[in-house]
């Protein structure tokens, strides 16, 4: 029965969630009557210290992190390289990573494919909190944040014959992206600390796009600050605006309970990577 439980604990995997400044834990459980629920534990960022010593603190304190599980799966908010499938070649990914984002430095270079988009998805994870990592897991998956998103929002745009503007808005940064078939049309990360500048790239894309104000739309979701001011700035360009729910979007799943989850996360929980 002890080996049994052991196997058991063994083949669970943590979910650890990072970005610029805010780390977070999630896991799914269920209990005895088949009731499903995800646990999320945000955990308290210090400032002063980096990512990877916030990490290696948690490990001592959150309760998430206490038992002894060997699998994690990472979903790493960072700067991410688009490249359609047929262009990628692992050889020559880090050269290119590089030369898009020249800031980045003590770190390592992963990619993600992306089938149904015939991309591949070329990111960072920085080198320090990668050891962290590798100490405390024999079995880690590092996926780029937004590809549940990319996935899920994919599929969603084929209701409807109109075209579609997506905006996902998550630690003060927005990412838009559009879809032409199996394929991005458009895709790109904007700091919008505030509605105006949102505004201003979402009607900036629109516009850039050629895309009809009359009939075709636009869909937000995430963490929207001042939402009913810029819903109602957008409806004054783009007719067809919207707001997407999770809870409706998602058919009420566990994860769209949790309060404080990053859509992405709940994505994940309820789509899959």
């Amino acid at each position: 029965m002890e080996q049994e439980l052991t196997n058991t604990v063994n083949r669970r995997r943590v979910t650890i969630r990072v970005c610029r400044d805010a780390l977070s834990f999630a896991m799914p459980q269920v209990a005895d009557d088949g009731t499903q629920s995800i646990l999320y534990e945000p955990y308290v960022v210090k400032s002063g210290i980096s990512m990877a010593a916030n990490l290696r603190e948690a490990f001592k304190t959150a309760d998430l992190l206490a038992n002894d599980l060997k699998r994690a799966r990472v979903l790493a908010d960072v700067p991410t390289l688009m490249v359609p499938v047929e262009l990628f070649e692992e050889a020559t990914m880090e050269e290119l990573y590089r030369h898009a984002y020249h800031e980045q430095g003590n770190d390592v270079v992963l990619y993600n494919v992306l089938p149904d988009l015939n991309a591949v998805a070329v990111f960072a994870v920085n080198r320090d909190l990668k050891t962290v990592l590798d100490d405390h897991f024999s079995d880690i998956q590092f996926i780029t944040a937004l590809s549940p998103v990319w996935r899920h929002l994919h599929q969603r745009s084929f209701t409807g014959i109109r075209n579609k503007l997506y905006g996902y808005f998550h630690d003060k940064k927005l990412d838009i992206f559009t879809f032409q078939k199996n394929r991005f049309k458009f895709c790109n990360q904007y700091e919008a600390k505030h509605y105006h500048n949102a505004l201003y790239f979402l009607l900036y894309v629109w516009n850039q796009l050629m895309l009809d104000a009359e009939h075709d739309e636009m869909h937000l979701v995430g963490d929207m600050e001042e939402a009913d001011e810029l819903m109602e700035e957008l409806r004054r360009y783009v007719q067809k605006a919207y707001v997407i729910n999770p809870t409706a979007d998602f058919n009420r799943a566990p994860a769209t309970q949790v309060k404080g989850m990053p859509y992405d996360l709940m994505t994940l929980f309820t789509k899959g990577r």
